[in-house]
């Protein structure tokens, strides 16, 4: 298919067309996307004027149901590395808004946390799939942080109306948006999963009476990423050659 020979899982460092650098525009501009040629506007593109949409960038989501409902692991860092593992999630990209809020719930179901699980991923699904890429640094609230909130109102029930579980899900988001904060940028989606679940992890502890199980997070993915902060992020371990 068109869709594999573009989305090749080894060029996932920027551009999924070329490998080129992104580049983050001030304004929207009309973009077609190189995969299903729907047109579009965005302010991120790779430097040679490749888009990819959305959609296309998150081709293959669909396998995170399977994965989490066949889970058993009350772990959710665990969860996370298991979903960052797959083809279909790639270095950077709003994948990653889905596969937070995924590994939460899942952990918590699994370590007995009243919630059909089934139910619950596809209500995150949708909802995480209006958050597009580029929300952290466009919208002052990234993606990552963002789907721990959202973890937390499915979780709670909570809508608009509600009380205690309204303001919860909001906190939990503004907990994991003020850790994320405090390490700054560049962007980095895998630095801002694992802050949001580290933070997520102890939110539930505290406010939702669940403990989830947590081990030592060591990031394994910084030689695909040119921006990586090196030894100034707290996961930077430097592989054994």
């Amino acid at each position: 298919m068109l869709l594999d020979i573009y989305l090749d899982d080894t060029m996932t460092n920027e551009c999924l067309i070329c490998n080129a650098h992104l580049e983050y525009l001030e304004k929207d501009e009309e973009m077609t996307c190189e995969i299903c040629h729907k047109i579009e506007k965005s302010k991120t593109r790779c430097i040679n004027k490749h888009y990819i949409c959305n959609d296309c960038h998150m081709n293959g989501i669909h396998k995170i149901m399977k994965i989490c409902l066949e889970s058993n692991s009350k772990n959710p860092i665990e969860i996370l590395d298991t979903l960052m593992s797959q083809s279909f999630c790639h270095m950077h990209g709003p994948e990653h808004h889905i596969i937070v809020g995924s590994s939460i719930l899942t952990a918590y179901k699994n370590a007995g946390g009243n919630i059909n699980l089934k139910e619950s991923l596809s209500e995150l699904l949708n909802r995480a799939k209006q958050v597009p890429g580029g929300t952290c640094g466009y919208w002052g609230a990234c993606g990552a942080a963002i789907s721990s909130g959202m973890a937390i109102s499915i979780i709670t029930k909570s809508t608009p109306l509600t009380t205690k579980e309204f303001q919860l899900s909001n906190k939990m988001t503004s907990l994991s948006l003020n850790n994320i904060s405090k390490h700054g940028g560049p962007r980095c989606c895998k630095r801002d999963s694992y802050l949001s679940i580290e933070t997520a992890i102890e939110f539930i502890k505290e406010n939702l009476d669940i403990i989830l199980e947590k081990t030592e997070i060591v990031c394994k993915y910084y030689p695909q990423n040119d921006q990586c902060k090196k030894s100034e992020c707290l996961y930077f371990r430097k592989l054994e050659i």
